[in-house]
């Protein structure tokens, strides 16, 4: 399908064209299931349905592993008929307004693109220019829509975007990795479960906090979430010896011996205190838990790992300003620990699961993410998504990470991910108020992404 080409013009430094565009469905229809509806888990209510996306940039590939995208387009017209909802459509129920998705073959849409400068000349620091519009543009009728661009060099990037309906970040994990497997002629590495089997018990029960924590809220009110501030989305790179420092300087002399993921929680946690109204006492910090590993459905250990849906849960932790501003690292990697530890097992997710049962129908969400409870960031661990294992043929990514399109959220964001290179650094994705942007600008472990730092010079 040939679009209209928007050409770059001398007063811009930055531009993309888009060229072709293709709808990919699922190449055996025969194997798709009968039944055409695929109900949401009480958990896909939780997810917001906010766009995820996830970016990958590739250099000029040479040889014979260079890019084709008819083999990205059969590659991933087979890989539907595994992850058939994602070639499907996302409708309102007429009789509880609830998202369901429609498994109907409708198709995955791919763009293609070029832009107007090589790849190492792109802005990897301020996503708010090098993504929306460009690298990222929505369209409302595919909860799965892939973007490839290319570059004046030979590189190319890809853009894969969801709605969070189809599932959470292990989800979309298994599903690219698939592809990349299913485009390289190599076997799946799983079998997706698409049952979304997460019921509620009978009667359901559930702990009073949690009416504190969670509330039933509308799509209207999710995309208007009040936001004073424009946020800022920037990705950073922090280095393996700055991952290594903050675990030593938390743990040593401690019984507790703890994660990279707290430490490196309890540094942001007090770094986002010179960043917030000197009116605020307290402030709050989250965590995104992904609950496959404490639930097993029918008895089975690790009866969820393969499970495609939403799993996932938020756990905040509050603390005085004061306290962090003067606490220790490993003080407040204390509070951070204690903070995930309330939700990180099968009571947490069994209660939400019944309290979400009793509150429908329509969609929830944190009161906090819906800036319901002052000043807070969320944290999201990616330790476990595929990065240097995207390959779809033509080699693997230089860089690999996450964002979203959403414009308003009432919290500021972080997303950990592994580093391309595989030697233990990170880069991390951010959405940010204008301060708390600021106050990182000068820390000397948080690093603005740049082509150098990707070795693109």
């Amino acid at each position: 399908m040939e679009v209209e080409r928007t050409p770059a013009t001398k007063e811009s430094k930055y531009e993309v064209s888009f060229t072709k565009k293709h709808i990919v469905k699922a190449l055996n229809i025969s194997s798709l299931p009968k039944s055409s509806i695929l109900t949401l888990s009480n958990l896909d209510l939780l997810s917001g349905r906010f766009p995820v996306t996830y970016f990958y940039f590739y250099q000029n590939s040479l040889g014979n592993n260079t890019f084709s995208i008819n083999k990205l387009k059969s590659s991933l017209a087979i890989t539907l008929e595994h992850y058939y909802p994602f070639a499907g459509r996302i409708v309102q129920n007429p009789f509880t307004s609830e998202p369901q998705i429609i498994c109907d073959n409708s198709g995955a849409l791919i763009v293609e693109a070029e832009a107007n400068i090589p790849l190492k000349m792109l802005d990897f620091y301020n996503l708010n220019e090098s993504l929306e519009g460009k690298l990222v543009s929505i369209v409302p009728d595919f909860p799965l829509q892939i973007q490839v661009t290319h570059y004046t060099c030979g590189g190319i990037s890809i853009t894969f975007t969801f709605d969070h309906a189809l599932g959470d970040a292990s989800a979309f994990g298994k599903f690219l990795l698939s592809w990349s497997q299913i485009a390289q002629n190599k076997p799946m590495p799983c079998t997706p479960n698409h049952k979304r089997n997460l019921f509620a018990r009978n009667p359901p029960t559930y702990h009073p906090s949690l009416d504190q924590k969670f509330v039933k809220c509308t799509m209207e009110e999710i995309t208007n979430i009040p936001t004073p501030k424009v946020l800022l989305k920037r990705l950073y790179y922090i280095h393996v010896s700055s991952i290594d420092w903050l675990q030593s300087l938390a743990s040593k002399g401690s019984k507790e011996q703890y994660t990279k993921i707290e430490a490196f929680s309890a540094y942001v946690w007090k770094i986002m205190v010179k960043a917030i109204d000197k009116s605020h006492v307290m402030c709050k910090m989250g965590w995104l838990v992904d609950g496959r590993e404490r639930m097993c459905v029918g008895g089975e250990n690790n009866s969820m790992s393969n499970y495609i849906g939403n799993v996932l849960s938020v756990g905040f932790g509050e603390a005085r300003v004061d306290e962090l501003r003067h606490g220790s690292i490993q003080t407040i990697s204390g509070k951070v620990h204690e903070a995930i530890s309330k939700v990180t097992n099968e009571a947490h997710f069994r209660d939400l699961i019944d309290w979400i049962e009793s509150h429908r129908p329509g969609l929830m969400l944190s009161r906090d993410i819906l800036g319901q409870g002052g000043p807070a960031i969320v944290l999201s661990s990616g330790r476990r998504f595929p990065v240097a294992e995207l390959d779809f043929g033509f080699g693997s990514p230089v860089l690999g990470t996450v964002c979203s399109t959403v414009k308003k959220i009432g919290v500021a964001y972080m997303n950990q991910r592994p580093s391309a290179t595989g030697d233990g650094s990170w880069t991390v994705s951010a959405i940010l108020w204008p301060e708390f942007a600021s106050v990182l600008e000068s820390d000397p472990i948080f690093q603005p992404m740049t082509s150098r730092l990707l070795h693109l010079f």
